[in-house]
């Protein structure tokens, strides 16, 4: 049976990834397809489920930065969108359900309430997943939708200790204690090297965190997310997240698997389902306009209320308890699953042309923008620039400061992430903020004195983004991208990149010739003292 779940799981995976959707549209659909075909969930598949939630707080946590959730865009905009979508959601659940619609015609006002709160989380397993796979996690709007996304969760962590009547322990104030221990999780990491021990570190350390708060009658994935802000300043945060990253991935797909097991819905459900799906539109327009009242560009409030547009796993919980307590009928939750996974699938679809398609409505887009912007997004002009490194990275970096020592000053460095822009700003670099995908920020730097552009990215969906904006910027340089894998590194050659360095058999052939540079300048050394 366990290879019955891997063969529907990497066949629908392999499917969709062949018609250029995410994979986990495959598992979503293999959980449907098993479900209908009467296979029983494993034993173990809602551990999986869970485990990889809680993998993916914690990475969360050691990604996050605790100051973006005080700033107003994020707290201001999740606590208004809760409040304005789910007044303006119930009133419409009322309205189906004075039209007879199945389901609807049996929902109450206070019923129409809960329903409307359920659905007015977004999905932090979507959503970050997609992030994550398209480079944007340290992004302006990426970081806004994690911020929104940790709020909500907060949120409903609240609300199932009030609904439940479950008051957390009185030994929640020895919580305090974590701030005074953080030095000892610090000292653990650091000890922990950079082999198998680390990835076993963070189990520990993830895992750890949920139970404690499980015995103090918490939600145990917030302890998760709470373990990781604790180590997120520690300088083996990052390496600490991409070691997990293949596991939490790994589990994840038991989570959309577990989605189609909810229950196989009937024509009345399906039709309530699409009744909710037609409001995701709503839930956009909701965030957009908060975001841009908060005055967010135009560009960050369009690309994080996309990301923000679905329903959420945080909903089906919501739904679980209001069902337990009579407050809804069974019905709602086939009918929310339904929903959360047709969400899904709109957003993996839509995020995948979101630059896309925000290049192509920019003008109208931006004629909502606030005229007097935030000062975190104010934009920078590179004076005296010749040469642009984009992706400040290990391998970024490297190259940045090799053309430094090489032609000095005439070398600039861009990167999306603020924090490691700050860190090297403090050095006295000449780095500045920005996001190569950002189409605005291509028209109004002036590229006439720039004659080399290096695309330090990881993915090649950005670079290969980032080429397009630039020539149709009217960019007349020259642009140098790295690769990892060869099939990779032809396609960005067939797109316009003039120089392609493979990252494995460059970093061969660099290390060679370093190598033999110290054999030639021992011999000179040699060849002067000599008499």
């Amino acid at each position: 049976m366990d290879f019955v779940w891997i063969l529907f799981a990497f066949g629908c995976g392999l499917g969709v990834r062949i018609v250029s959707l995410p994979p986990l549209v495959g598992y979503l659909a293999a959980g449907f397809i098993l479900n209908a075909l009467g296979v029983r969930p494993a034993d173990g598949l809602q551990t999986l489920a869970d485990l990889g939630i809680t993998l993916m707080l914690f990475t969360i946590g050691l990604k996050l930065n605790l100051r973006d959730l005080f700033k107003l865009e994020v707290y201001g905009g999740a606590s208004s969108h809760l409040l304005l979508w789910s007044g303006a959601v119930a009133v419409i659940a009322l309205g189906l359900g004075a039209l007879a619609l199945p389901h609807f015609a049996a929902v109450d006002g206070e019923g129409a309430l809960l329903l409307a709160f359920a659905c007015s989380f977004s999905s932090t397993v979507c959503i970050v997943k997609l992030l994550e796979e398209n480079g944007e996690m340290k992004t302006r709007h990426g970081q806004i939708a994690i911020g929104i996304l940790v709020v909500q969760d907060i949120a409903a962590v609240l609300f199932l200790a009030f609904a439940t009547s479950e008051l957390p322990s009185f030994w929640i104030v020895s919580l305090l204690l974590l701030i005074p221990a953080r030095p000892l999780l610090y000292r653990i990491m650091s000890q922990a090297g950079h082999g198998e021990l680390l990835p076993l570190t963070g189990f520990f350390l993830a895992l750890g965190g949920y139970e404690l708060f499980e015995l103090l009658n918490l939600k145990g994935d917030l302890g998760a997310l709470v373990a990781g802000l604790l180590l997120s300043q520690h300088s083996k945060s990052g390496e600490l997240a991409k070691a997990l990253l293949n596991f939490k991935d790994l589990f994840l797909i038991g989570f959309f698997l577990a989605i189609g097991f909810i229950a196989l819905p009937d024509w009345a459900m399906i039709v309530s389902a699409l009744m909710l799906t037609l409001l995701l539109p709503l839930k956009f327009l909701v965030f957009f306009g908060l975001f841009i009242l908060f005055r967010l560009r135009a560009r960050s409030s369009y690309l994080a209320s996309l990301a923000l547009t679905n329903y959420s796993e945080f909903g089906l919980i919501v739904t679980v308890l209001c069902v337990d307590a009579g407050w809804l009928e069974p019905q709602w939750l086939v009918v929310l699953a339904l929903a959360v996974a047709v969400s899904f699938v709109f957003t993996s679809i839509v995020q995948r042309s979101s630059h896309k398609l925000y290049s192509r409505h920019k003008a109208l887009i931006k004629r909502f923008e606030h005229p007097v912007p935030l000062v975190e997004d104010l934009q920078h002009e590179p004076a005296g620039a010749e040469i642009l490194v984009i992706g400040l990275g290990r391998v970024g970096k490297g190259a940045f400061n090799a053309l430094r020592d090489e032609v000095g000053e005439k070398v600039w460095g861009m990167d999306s992430d603020a924090e490691r822009v700050k860190q090297l700003q403090g050095l006295n670099l000449p780095v500045f903020k920005g996001d190569g995908e950002d189409a605005d920020l291509w028209e109004n730097l002036d590229l006439a004195q720039i004659q080399l552009i290096l695309l330090a990215l990881p993915s090649i969906g950005d670079v290969l983004n980032i080429t397009q904006q630039l020539k149709r910027s009217r960019y007349a340089g020259r642009i140098a991208a790295i690769a990892r894998y060869e099939d990779d590194r032809n396609t960005l050659l067939a797109n316009g990149i003039d120089r392609v360095f493979n990252f494995y058999t460059e970093a061969g052939s660099g290390f060679a010739e370093e190598s033999l540079a110290l054999i030639v300048r021992n011999e000179a050394r040699r060849a002067d003292a000599e008499p």
